[in-house]
């Protein structure tokens, strides 16, 4: 599934394409997604495109209308195609602009979504969100307050988006390596300091993975239709069985909420 590298790549690499055009109109070739096209969007014309940004794994196309969503799901992705040309299957929506191109959303899956939410006011589904992990409202001492009697593994406490958006099962297993905190430790048991160190480890973390274009995954290529190449960097993720690159022992794997944890037993407490 595209994570917040991924998502925050794509943004890079339509956002030049985009901002100061004007869309002329959307046109809409499967609308049963993981929630429905927004029927609003048939009547999207001529509106000035004023600006994007991405909150959490979304990305918000601000319209003099209202704000249009789009989330990739788990194989979704985006491209910036000249308006002629040929479809490719699973090209579900074209958002047609003032210069002859075309933002033409993919999804195999059907995972992903286009939404749109008008008015001023932001979506219901960016309400309950949590702090960005690059801003600085996200800070250890926020982990360690949130965290307080929480006796889910801590793992799964950052990949809350209530508690923090973004992170991701691949950012959360580096995250966590690097700040030297065992992914099943209860979050509720972690100390001030260490949330100190795993916050630091998260930006880090994340902040890498942008630069690089994301990580390298079956279904994801950034908007340049080139894949991503932080996969080289990765520590633990994917590695369970192979030995930890700074003390040698072979990483462990466990389950957290149905997914696999790749972590070192001797360099995570």
């Amino acid at each position: 599934m595209p994570e917040l590298p991924e998502v925050e790549t794509t943004l890079q690499g339509i956002r030049p394409h985009l901002e100061g055009r004007v869309l002329r109109g959307v046109d809409v070739r499967e609308a049963r997604l993981r929630w429905p096209v927004s029927e609003a969007l048939y009547a999207l014309k001529d509106s000035p495109v004023l600006g994007l940004k991405r909150r959490a794994k979304y990305l918000l196309i601000q319209l003099a209308e209202g704000q249009l969503l789009i989330h990739l799901g788990m194989s979704g992705t985006l491209r910036v195609v000249e308006a002629g040309t040929p479809l490719r299957k699973h090209d579900h929506v074209d958002l047609r602009l003032d210069d002859g191109k075309v933002l033409r959303f993919n999804d195999p899956r059907r995972f992903g979504t286009v939404l749109f939410q008008a008015g001023d006011d932001d979506h219901p589904l960016l309400e309950k969100l949590g702090p960005e992990p690059l801003g600085d409202d996200f800070t250890g001492e926020w982990l360690f307050a949130r965290s307080r009697g929480r006796k889910v593994a801590v793992k799964s406490f950052i990949m809350d988006n209530a508690t923090v958006v973004g992170v991701g099962n691949i950012y959360a297993q580096e995250s966590l390596f690097l700040a030297g905190i065992h992914p099943s430790r209860a979050a509720g048991r972690v100390s001030r300091e260490r949330y100190e160190r795993l916050a630091e480890a998260i930006k880090v973390v994340l902040a890498k993975a942008i630069e690089a274009g994301g990580t390298t995954l079956r279904d994801f290529t950034r908007a340049d239709g080139q894949p991503g190449y932080f996969a080289q960097s990765l520590r633990v993720y994917g590695r369970a069985g192979q030995p930890c690159i700074t003390c040698k022992t072979l990483l462990k794997a466990d389950r957290h909420g149905q997914r696999s944890t790749s972590y070192c037993p001797q360099c995570q407490r």
